[in-house]
Parts: structure tokens; C-alpha cells; sequence
């Protein structure tokens, strides 16, 4: 699409998403604001409303509409997921995982529960936790997948310092979920740990 966006920067883009929300404050000047305080357009999306309306120049109304921009966005990329086998779509898959995911401000973990031809059945958020820790009950998981008739699942947890490299609790635990699962019939492809700077896939550094 010839639009003209991919030339903006994210102080101009920011710019002209507010001037459609309707703010009585300079649109340029609360972009300003944000990106002083967040690092980029991602965190801004994703930061909590009440953070949002701290920042001069962002009301209420203003802070709702960037978080329903953010939620357009996750939208987008899940419907490329749906109704079709994840493990084909890959980048598609990690592309949601980041948006959904990268810039939250504390541990939250996610499973993807698939069918036998690896579509999708499910994909829920199980817990939520700190900013470094999040609990995980692998018997819970388990659970959860049998209820839904899943054959296989997809782990997805973030770190909110940004570094996504596995932590020695996120490969235990790992171990752990996959001991569980495999004496189910249960499949664990992988578990993506997401951060802002990237993701690591546990298959592909073969912890799985």
C-alpha cells in the first residue's frame, strides 16, 4: 500500500495518530512527551493506561485510544495465525508473540494449544507474574490441554528487561513440562522467551 507511512519516523507516525484522536494538546508535542518517557512506539502502545495519563498533554480518552491502536495491531498479526498450521507460518507466529508480548511490564506466560494438524485451538494467557518471575504449574498446563483435546502446545513467556535469553528456572521448568506432556501424548514444539530485543526459541538452541 502506497501510503506514505514507512517514511515516517516514530516521532512522526506517533504524531499523526494523535491528531486523529481528537486532543485539544499539540499532537506533536505529546509525542514528544511520550518518547522522552518510553523508548519507542511498542512501549507506548503497551503501557498501562494509568502510566499513559501521567505523561503532560494525555487525557483519559487520549491513553484509551493508543491502547486500542496497540490491540489493532496484536489483532492483525493473530488473524495471520488462525485457521492454519502455526508451524508453517513461523515469523507470523513470532511477529504476535513480539507484539503481544515484548513490551509488557511483567513476566506473563502463554500457551498455544494446537490440534493434530498443528492449527490452532486455543491461545490463552495462564499467568501473570513479576517483573522476573512468573509462576508455572505444568500440571495446570497439562490440564488445560486435555480439556481442549490438544496434541501439541506452544510455550510463550516474555522478560521484561528486554533480554530474552533463557534463565536456568525457564529450562527446568521447560524439562518439566515436557516430561509431563510426552507421558500425555502431549507434543511441545517450543517455548519462545520474548523480549524487546528479540526472542530465543528453545528448539532452535536445542533445549527441547
Amino acid at each position: 500500500m502506497d501510503n506514505g507511512f514507512e517514511t515516517l519516523n516514530d516521532l512522526e507516525y506517533l504524531s499523526l495518530m494523535l491528531s486523529i484522536t481528537e486532543v485539544s494538546y499539540d499532537a506533536e508535542k505529546i509525542a514528544e512527551n511520550l518518547l522522552d518517557i518510553f523508548s519507542n512506539i511498542g512501549d507506548i502502545f503497551s503501557a498501562p493506561k494509568k502510566l499513559l495519563c501521567e505523561i503532560p498533554g494525555v487525557c483519559e480518552e487520549t491513553a484509551f485510544k493508543l491502547n486500542c491502536f496497540g490491540h489493532a495491531a496484536e489483532r492483525k498479526l493473530r488473524s495471520q495465525i488462525v485457521s492454519k498450521p502455526v508451524l508453517g507460518n513461523w515469523r507470523a507466529l513470532t511477529e504476535y508473540f513480539h507484539a503481544s508480548m515484548a513490551y509488557r511490564g511483567q513476566e506473563h506466560l502463554r500457551v498455544l494449544f494446537l490440534n493434530k494438524r498443528n492449527v490452532l485451538i486455543r491461545d490463552e494467557l495462564l499467568q501473570t507474574g513479576t517483573v522476573d518471575h512468573t509462576p508455572v504449574y505444568p500440571r495446570e498446563i497439562m490440564r488445560r490441554a486435555l480439556e481442549l483435546c490438544a496434541t501439541a502446545i506452544i510455550l510463550v513467556h516474555n522478560h521484561p528487561s528486554g533480554d530474552p535469553t533463557p534463565s536456568r528456572q525457564d529450562i527446568d521448568m521447560t524439562r518439566t513440562v515436557v516430561s509431563i506432556a510426552n507421558s500425555l501424548g502431549i507434543e511441545v514444539h517450543d517455548h519462545v522467551v520474548v523480549g524487546r530485543h528479540g526472542h530465543v526459541s528453545f528448539k532452535a538452541l536445542r533445549l527441547l
